[in-house]
């Protein structure tokens, strides 16, 4: 019986997808899968870089773009390639589906760019799927209370996968990548980097959040308010992974990981009535703070990279208030333990001052610490803190 079958939620990032044949050789693994007794539901984000050329081509039309129409036309990059994906299927011999985030039932606020979901209604998903069919969905976009096409901010195929996961009551909640899991340091640029078998909740969204590109800190969220496990791997390997979850949780880790952001929108603001007047222009243009560092009477402000919708306009808007800068980076260190671990902090400061590394800022909370540094020195720094806090403290 079909009903009696476990569904599984996969999902497939852009450099899954990246090209015809990379589709081809997912449709194979999603058909000897579901050969093996599972009904699928496949989220898809845009083939490689597509998103990035798609805003490309409206930055050459349009300096500022509305973000409605960005969204209307971000969106036709997972469109491909969902029907792409739909159409090797079916040339393997597997009846399949593709459904855009609206006809999957994906509800989401009002908000363009970087909406949220609020409600899964998965209708046609089920049916579908009690037909044999393998389903695949648009990931990134869903339909808005008002009727309009939204899309829900970088990653955001993350949490598309885990909301369905949710609402189709799924035995699992896969995540396929480049990378076989969560590594203590970005694997590109830190070779040592040990994969993490297992990571609370907690410590992925402060990783996700603080630049870790396995995983979008939405979809964290979500996990842990539904109780979902997620299991980050490998495209083509699904016996190395890590299980994001509150199950089982290894004994508390001073330090699991460190995360970063290479390239970030730095403002300069002389004190605290500058630092008031952004965060209402910033609240204007629907555009959210980073973090905020105090540097000695002034202040820096934070914006990540990949929030460029309406940048052009505050930078114009300027002037009179603070300075605009793209010269800094930043550097997370995250663990369940680090708010009891002064002395761990300590050395990671002096291992920045032996190096020459500056530190423009240090914010702190429970599980993070965040050291803002000059862009160009955070590869340096990332490699530097990763042998003296984590491979050289589990040393015997």
């Amino acid at each position: 019986m079909i009903e009696n079958k476990p569904i599984i939620v996969q999902k497939y990032g852009g450099s899954s997808v990246a090209t015809t044949e990379a589709i081809r050789q997912v449709a194979k693994l999603i058909a000897e899968r579901q050969r093996s007794g599972f009904r699928l539901c496949i989220v898809v984000s845009a083939m490689g870089k597509t998103t990035d050329q798609l805003l490309s081509q409206a930055k050459e039309i349009c300096a500022n773009p509305s973000r409605r129409e960005l969204d209307m036309l971000l969106t036709c990059g997972e469109r491909a390639s969902m029907a792409l994906l739909a159409m090797a299927l079916e040339d393997v011999g597997v009846p399949s589906m593709s459904l855009t985030g609206s006809q999957s039932g994906i509800i989401t606020d009002d908000v363009h760019s970087g909406a949220k979901i609020i409600e899964v209604r998965p209708t046609r998903v089920k049916e579908a799927l009690l037909q044999g069919k393998v389903v695949i969905v648009a990931g990134f976009q869903g339909i808005s209370t008002q009727k309009e096409i939204t899309t829900l901010g970088r990653g955001g195929s993350d949490t598309t996968a885990v909301a369905l996961a949710a609402a189709l009551q799924a035995e699992a909640c896969e995540i396929y990548s480049d990378v076989a899991g969560v590594f203590s340091a970005d694997p590109r640029i830190v070779p040592d980097a040990h994969k993490l078998d297992q990571i609370s909740f907690e410590e992925m969204e402060e990783l996700a959040s603080a630049g870790a590109k396995v995983l979008n800190a939405q979809a964290v969220q979500f996990a842990k308010k539904q109780g979902i496990a997620i299991h980050a791997m490998r495209t083509g390997d699904d016996k190395d992974k890590t299980i994001i979850s509150d199950q089982n949780i290894e004994a508390l880790r001073s330090l699991t990981a460190i995360a970063h952001k290479e390239k970030l929108h730095g403002i300069l603001l002389p004190d605290i009535s500058a630092l008031g007047t952004l965060l209402g222009i910033l609240q204007k243009q629907g555009i959210a703070p980073m973090r905020i560092f105090g540097h000695g009477t002034s202040y820096i402000c934070l914006i990540a990279r990949e929030d460029t919708h309406g940048l052009d306009r505050l930078i114009q808007t300027l002037a009179p208030i603070g300075e605009y800068t793209a010269a800094f980076g930043s550097l997370s260190l995250v663990g369940k333990g680090l708010s009891d671990a002064p002395a761990l902090l300590n050395k990671a400061l002096h291992t920045l001052a032996n190096l020459q590394i500056k530190v423009f800022g240090l914010s702190c909370s429970t599980m993070r610490a965040d050291i803002l540094l000059r862009s160009e020195t955070v590869e340096s720094a990332v490699k530097a803190l990763h042998q003296t806090l984590i491979v050289e403290h589990s040393e015997p």
